[in-house]
């Protein structure tokens, strides 16, 4: 069964996952430096808090775990309990006063993104119209974008030398009283966790009353019995179609987030320790590159996707991250129009690129059986790898500097273009019952 009806409201609802799950990368990175100085963190802290986070290993191995039981209990099982979760890892971060309470804040938090990314794209996939697939999952990266959009205005405004920053500070001083300025100074970014925490709340309550998809009831009736974690596990690795499509779309994700992850949650420090730039004058420039984000996702991929050609509109959106970042490493980040225009290009890059693709294509070229346990294996070696280049990457930035670290994100960029643009699926305006039939038979 392909055509289903209303499927722009589950998609809304199921949307959220995308903006809680980039929300708290860019809570945590809108405050990093404000939390350095609070608990005297080192570079090597940041890299830790980063790798574990929703941003990496947290969300890796909720993925792995959150894809197979959705496989197997169902896409609704993971939304009527994972944003418990959630909120359970936004309050211990928003009451955090030792490192170790702030990482394991970020753990739980990223362990339940990851749960409830690859069912939110499954479930967004399997009930969306045929000529609307795209897109529902252009809604969803929408959403992606609106999270940090909103994070980091929240940021610029509840920074100490914010808009709001004197109230925050009024506010901070009736709590801990006046004798340490840094624990003051973080009061805002408390107060950024907790809105996560109310809208993880107002979500739970949208996807706990979402039906189960109808494309995974009838893979399940079809099958003659349950298939366990491990055989489900299995079968995804020893078909040939599936390990070519596994390396294809991992190749693709996994160099695009080694430099999206690390501007997730290292773009204001960075600009602010290589850049110069005040806490919120970091905050401003990435909030506005969020804004272009949501923008340009919805004109730019979601009413696009389903109607041109999607190789060339993949292309010209890797292109223009490639453009965004070469300005930025070889004409200088000190210097303020150079971030502007970075601002601007890799905000039109996001909008189109290697994410969105990734999101449709994940979810289109498995079969229902296994295609939430599919994505949750990539997720988990996505976030995996990107938390040890995390720890890699901080390591780098301290001792040689952003410009040796900027090369190098040019080139993981570079090979997401390329990879991507020559074998980009042939899956547009086809239902996912053929899709499946052409990859793996009639009788699969």
């Amino acid at each position: 069964m392909e055509a289903k009806k209303g499927s722009l409201k589950s998609t809304i609802a199921v949307s959220l996952t995308n903006y809680l799950d980039a929300g708290s990368i860019v809570a945590g990175a809108s405050g990093l430096t404000l939390w350095q100085n609070y608990l005297s963190l080192t570079e090597t802290h940041l890299g830790w808090l980063n790798a574990i986070s929703a941003n990496c290993f947290g969300a890796a191995l909720g993925a792995i775990i959150g894809g197979f039981l959705a496989d197997r209990y169902g896409r609704k099982t993971i939304y009527t309990y994972n944003m418990l979760i959630y909120m359970l890892g936004v309050g211990i971060i928003m009451f955090s006063t030792s490192f170790a309470a702030l990482m394991t804040g970020f753990l739980i938090t990223g362990i339940s993104v990851g749960a409830g990314v690859p069912a939110s794209w499954t479930y967004i996939s399997e009930n969306s119209e045929i000529n609307n697939r795209g897109r529902n999952i252009g809604i969803s990266q929408f959403a992606w974008g609106v999270g940090p959009a909103i994070i980091l205005i929240l940021g610029m405004l509840l920074a100490p030398e914010g808009l709001l920053g004197d109230s925050v500070r009024q506010l901070a001083i009736f709590f801990h009283g006046d004798s340490d300025p840094a624990a003051l100074a973080v009061f805002g970014n408390r107060i950024v966790f907790g809105t996560l925490f109310v809208v993880a709340f107002i979500a739970w309550n949208l996807q706990r009353k979402l039906n189960e998809s109808v494309d995974w009831e009838e893979a399940r009736k079809a099958a003659v019995k349950q298939p366990s974690v491990f055989s489900s596990f299995g079968a995804l690795f020893t078909n040939k179609v599936n390990v070519r499509t596994l390396i294809f779309l991992v190749t693709i994700y996994v160099t695009w987030n080694f430099v999206a992850g690390v501007m997730g949650m290292f773009q204001p420090h960075i600009f602010e320790t290589a850049g110069g730039l005040t806490n919120a004058q970091a905050n401003m420039l990435p909030a506005v590159q969020w804004l272009i984000i949501v923008v340009v996702t919805y004109f730019g991929f979601a009413m696009l996707v389903d109607r041109v050609n999607q190789r060339l509109l993949y292309f010209i959106g890797s292109a223009i991250g490639l453009i965004a970042w070469g300005i930025l490493v070889f004409v200088g980040i000190n210097n303020l129009s150079v971030l502007w225009t970075f601002t601007i290009l890799w905000g039109i890059h996001a909008g189109v690129g290697v994410q969105a693709f990734y999101a449709l294509w994940a979810s289109e070229l498995f079969p229902a059986k296994y295609r939430a346990a599919a994505q949750g294996v990539m997720f988990f070696i996505v976030r995996g790898a990107a938390a040890i280049w995390s720890l890699v990457f901080t390591g780098i930035y301290e001792h040689s500097g952003f410009e040796t670290s900027g090369y190098i994100m040019i080139g993981w960029l570079l090979v997401a273009t390329v990879v991507g643009t020559i074998w980009t699926p042939k899956t547009q305006g086809k239902s996912l019952n053929q899709i499946t039939e052409e990859r793996y038979g009639k009788d699969f």
